[in-house]
């Protein structure tokens, strides 16, 4: 009989997270795999936790999940952990996931913390729809066109960032989306857990040393239909594509998100040659 593959996240911060069904999926686990198998140890040392664990991370992860794979299809049920959050969320998982799922293999994924979601219902910004980037790059210049890439979306985006980029990331963002309301999210659920929220221009004059996990929740674009020029359009078209949706979808979700017509859309990359 084939084993299953839990995805379990781990507490951002504050231990109390921890579900029973947390304890459950460990329970049910032959072994865990893990972002780093120290932080994991670590933390099934403060919860009373004996379990085996192995290492699967971003620069191990297609090797290591060949093993995991043939244990689970050889009976075993495996959970995967990445540290301080949900796994496959701007964390290792997804080619442990996709491989699965192609061996038919059953996923569970366990519901838990994640700073994302933490961060966005506590910003005061619209939670209607919003696009969820990740990290942005660690270079100025393709950071720069990254944020390009995103400047006309219309619904509230987030990022992750960490302490020492914080400062020039929100300098780029500033450069290229303008002054727009934001929040920054920090030490989520832990004992100094802090709010932001200001205009960029504002936070960006405080100059102030922001410590601790950082998570920048910012206001979609309020550009008019006139504002928007090809360039934007096709760079958004783009921007869905590389996040996995097929052309179709992806012409549907740009004319959504810029209030344009499909033929509009279809015309200009033809124009293109994208099509």
């Amino acid at each position: 009989m084939i084993g299953k593959l839990y995805l379990i996240p781990t507490p951002i911060g504050n231990l109390k997270e921890v579900s029973p069904r947390f304890f459950e999926a460990i329970e049910d686990c032959s072994y865990l795999a893990c972002e780093d198998t120290r932080n994991t140890l670590k933390l099934l040392n403060i919860l009373n936790i004996s379990k085996k664990c192995i290492s699967c991370h971003e620069h191990n992860e297609k090797s290591s999940s060949i093993n995991i794979i043939n244990d689970i299809l050889d009976g075993k049920t495996i959970g995967y952990l990445s540290d301080a959050g949900y796994p496959c969320i701007s964390d290792p998982g997804y080619i442990l996931v996709k491989e699965a799922i192609n061996k038919g293999i059953t996923i569970v994924p366990i519901s838990g913390p994640n700073a994302m979601l933490n961060a966005l219902v506590g910003s005061g910004l619209n939670t209607d729809h919003f696009f969820f980037y990740g990290f942005l790059s660690a270079k100025s210049s393709q950071r720069k066109k990254e944020l390009f890439s995103l400047k006309t979306i219309p619904f509230t985006i987030i990022f992750y960032e960490s302490p020492h980029r914080i400062k020039e990331t929100l300098k780029d963002i500033y450069d290229v989306f303008g002054d727009r309301k934001v929040s920054i999210a920090r030490e989520l659920t832990k004992l100094h857990e802090e709010f932001i929220r200001d205009s960029l221009k504002n936070i960006i004059e405080q100059n102030q040393t922001l410590i601790g996990e950082l998570v920048i929740v910012i206001e979609g674009a309020q550009n008019t239909k006139e504002e928007i020029n090809k360039d934007s359009i096709i760079n958004l078209y783009n921007k869905f594509l590389e996040n996995g949706f097929s052309k179709k979808d992806s012409i549907l979700a740009t004319s959504l998100s810029l209030n344009i017509r499909k033929n509009e859309l279809y015309d200009l990359l033809k124009e293109k040659n994208m099509l």
